[in-house]
């Protein structure tokens, strides 16, 4: 890699994150942005605004992890749920039932279906505003840190408010919305409906949506145009077509960039479980560590740096159910795990920059014996890269807790993994590289960003191991009210109001791990 990278490749080819995370087809993240950006150019906004468009229509469903834990403690199922959501007008109570509700309960039994319409009618409303709010957070928060412009930060933030001012995160009412978010919004549930019942859908859902949820200009546009906006997404490969669609001039960043995409990225993935918070971060700086231990050159080690940082993409795609599964894990529940390092090397195979380390990814559970997934390779089909983050991720895995078990110390966990090694699972000079490295890397400075107090530091760190305020409560001896007050004081400092920007945040600034 050499000199800029070209920015649209880089996350459109990451864009798949919330495909996946959504439980929707590939590349509709593309479609939307496709859609956005051609209605964009419809409206005659100026060549700005149809960029913020674009990476508002790529980026808007990128938060899609950020209420993953908590749907499924709803509804049993995160990826079920977003799924159905994409479906539902929730502007209407008949849609919620016959589309969401529906949704949700296909296949279930009587009893099943009468305790989740209970749920729906006592937590639907808050649960969506709290969802709602989650995954806009997140979202903005993600671009800000990828140095995207202003306008595309609040397009994602105000993309899902309503015309009429009934939704969330902040409640905002016609043209107080962002322009680029309700340019992004229309485009995004177009292309969506027109791909699960054609253009004719597509108009119908947003004209029953116009002036309720969107902007009845907006949506006047679309519908007049439609067949000539839908054909956008419908023309060529989508991914030469957004590439083809940006406008001038393309945005790049430098190459030294790279890592930090990746991290922000790593990020997102590690949301959606509370347990993961940090894992991408931790196992990278292992690999980091340990790569140079075992004297790899500089362009190695920082692919295999990126690989490592984005190597879990893929557990966005598998169910919560099954991440935090408290029960031995069914046949079934691993055939899905089995599928997480696959989709992380499809995900990278994606985009042009990170193609080179898509097999590194894609290797992070495959073991020297060939018991490993998901190919079951042997030694000779494993490179070095691929051993060293293989022996990290295993490291950093059994020093977090799961639901299933605690976490081990680091010195309890490296004997594990050493003995592994002496069995003939893991590369024995990947082991002690990465043992070497998590030896050297207890010792930290402790930051404080944002003027936090140590105490609110450690109330942070709880918050993002997915504890509630009662339980923070519980683990400091202090009252829940004196747990609610850091907890809004927190807020209030890092400029958040939701659980999940507040661990992506304390992920971001290293204080997980």
């Amino acid at each position: 890699m050499n000199g800029d990278i070209r920015l649209a490749d880089l996350l459109s080819g990451l864009s798949f994150v919330s495909d996946i995370g959504l439980g929707l087809p590939p590349e509709d993240a593309l479609r939307c942005c496709l859609v956005g950006t051609a209605l964009a150019r419809k409206l005659n906004l100026s060549e700005i605004e149809v960029a913020d468009v674009f990476y508002t229509s790529l980026l808007q469903h990128i938060g899609c992890t950020g209420y993953a834990h908590e749907s499924y403690l709803v509804w049993g199922d995160d990826i079920a749920a977003n799924r159905a959501a994409q479906r539902t007008d929730f502007t209407h109570i008949t849609d919620i039932y016959t589309t969401y509700l529906f949704t949700l309960t296909e296949g279930k039994g009587m009893l099943p279906r009468a305790r989740m319409i209970a749920t729906l009618t006592t937590k639907g409303p808050g649960f969506l505003k709290r969802f709602t709010t989650a995954t806009c957070e997140v979202a903005a928060q993600t671009a800000r840190r990828l140095n995207l412009p202003e306008g595309v930060q609040r397009g994602l933030y105000e993309v899902f408010e309503w015309w009429n001012g009934r939704s969330a995160p902040r409640g905002l009412k016609g043209e107080e919305i962002s322009l680029i978010g309700r340019v992004a919004h229309v485009a995004g549930v177009g292309a969506k409906f027109e791909l699960l019942g054609g253009p004719d859908l597509a108009v119908e859902t947003v004209k029953k949506r116009a002036g309720t949820v969107f902007d009845p200009a907006i949506s006047e546009v679309f519908v007049t145009n439609a067949p000539e906006l839908l054909a956008a997404a419908n023309i060529g490969d989508p991914r030469e077509r957004v590439l083809d669609a940006e406008p001038e001039p393309v945005s790049t960043v430098p190459e030294s960039q790279l890592v930090e995409v990746a991290a922000a990225f790593g990020d997102i993935a590690d949301l959606k479980n509370p347990f993961t918070h940090g894992h991408s971060a931790g196992v990278a700086q292992l690999t980091l560590q340990g790569g140079g231990k075992v004297g790899l050159e500089d362009v190695t080690l920082l692919q295999l740096h990126v690989a490592s940082l984005l190597h879990d993409l893929g557990r966005v795609g598998i169910p919560n159910s099954v991440w935090e599964k408290r029960t031995k894990l069914t046949a079934a529940d691993w055939e899905q795990i089995r599928l997480h390092p696959y989709h992380s090397e499809r995900i990278l195979s994606c985009s042009s920059v990170l193609l080179p380390m898509a097999a590194i990814a894609g290797m992070h559970h495959e073991r020297m014996d060939g018991s490993g997934y998901h190919r079951g390779f042997e030694a000779a089909h494993i490179p070095m890269t691929a051993r060293i983050l293989a022996a990290a991720d295993a490291l950093q895995a059994m020093t977090q807790s799961r639901p299933h078990r605690a976490a081990l110390d680091v010195d309890e966990a490296a004997e594990r993994l050493q003995d592994d090694a002496a069995a003939g699972r893991f590369d024995p000079d990947a082991v002690a590289a990465v043992v070497d490295a998590a030896g050297g890397s207890s010792k930290r400075t402790i930051i404080r960003p944002a003027g936090l107090s140590d105490r609110e530091i450690e109330v942070l760190r709880l918050v993002c191991q997915g504890l509630s305020n009662r339980e923070v409560a519980r683990r400091l001896y202090i009252s829940p009210r004196t747990a609610e007050h850091h907890v809004q004081h927190i807020y209030t400092k890092i400029g958040v109001s939701s659980r999940a920007a507040a661990a992506l945040y304390g992920m971001q600034h290293g204080l997980v791990t």
